[in-house]
């Protein structure tokens, strides 16, 4: 993709909040989960990563963080404790804090830190311990496009260090459809990266676990690089049904180059990680909105796809 088709883009582009505590609360909730509705899978296409696409550009972020303490087990939480600080605190962004969760999202940027970032990715669980997901349309222009080429993640990116360091893109798998029609549905892309330091990326931050047929409604947290901006954003809220097979939230301040945030949910505050259920992406890119975004629903699409990335990957 060219720098201009990212710049055409809005889209391609808790402090000590307790996700944790909200997403075990959320288990005694009525409504936090739902009936899902699916589409047949697909063979995946995939593509070596060579050349380079981006766009953006770096200030801080001014959102403040909001706080909410939590004394005890969050299992302890009534529905009624939970609900008020959904409607308290849920759809406003806030600095993300450097956190071990946290660190597994990273902006995608043209070649190396000192080029732009226009999307965001997270690591998730893969035998070979090399994969990320993110929005299809951030590494493939989908109906006459390309691949995206010569990018490099780099997870808890802010301030412009990369700490966790630069992980080359070696290899992009989208659905073939996608390619075909861009087709919103479809609007999600694994991807591999090589090893730093004789390492995987998961050998080095762990990884999230992919979620499929997980339902539309659920409490989920969302952290994304904003491309205007030199650190993440963070919000939870509730998700609830776009369309058949798209996913809608209300979270401020999530515009161009938050495409391919994680929706994370069931957080573990042992283990620190949680479950992927959507990327910004899908329709209208996302949202063209910065208070609005969407992700494709994950369904058995989406499992076939990561299974072609896992296969090609190991």
């Amino acid at each position: 993709m060219t720098d201009q088709q990212h710049r055409r883009r809005r889209r391609t582009g808790p402090g000590t909040l307790a996700l944790a505590a909200l997403a075990a609360g959320c288990t005694a909730l009525a409504g936090c989960g739902s009936a899902s509705s699916s589409t047949a899978g697909s063979a995946a296409a995939s593509a070596t990563a060579t050349g380079s696409s981006a766009s953006g550009s770096a200030s801080a972020s001014g959102a403040r963080p909001v706080t909410l303490t939590v004394s005890g087990s969050p299992r302890a939480w009534s529905k009624e404790r939970f609900e008020k600080a959904l409607s308290e605190h849920g759809g406003t962004s806030h600095a993300a804090k450097a956190t071990t969760s946290n660190a597994r999202v990273g902006a995608i940027f043209s070649q190396s830190v000192d080029g732009d970032h226009f999307c965001t990715a997270s690591v998730v669980h893969s035998t070979a311990g090399n994969l990320l997901v993110t929005a299809a349309h951030c590494v493939h222009g989908g109906q006459g496009g390309s691949y995206g080429s010569d990018l490099v993640f780099v997870p808890d990116y802010r301030d412009g260090s990369a700490p966790d360091g630069q992980w080359p893109v070696t290899r992009i798998v989208v659905d073939p459809r996608w390619i075909s029609s861009s087709d919103p549905d479809l609007d999600v892309a694994f991807v591999t990266v090589g090893q730093v330091g004789g390492k995987s990326i998961e050998q080095v931050l762990g990884a999230n676990t992919l979620g499929i047929d997980k339902g539309f409604t659920k409490v989920v947290q969302i952290t994304g690089y904003p491309s205007t901006a030199s650190a993440p954003i963070s919000c939870f809220n509730r998700s609830t049904q776009q369309s058949q097979n798209q996913m809608r939230i209300a979270c401020t301040g999530f515009p161009g180059g938050t495409s391919g945030s994680p929706w994370l949910t069931s957080f573990d505050r042992t283990t620190r990680t949680g479950t992927v259920i959507g990327v910004i992406g899908g329709y209208q890119q996302g949202g063209d909105t910065a208070d609005v975004s969407y992700s494709p629903y994950f369904d058995a699409d989406v499992q076939t796809l990561y299974n072609e990335a896992v296969g090609q990957g190991s």
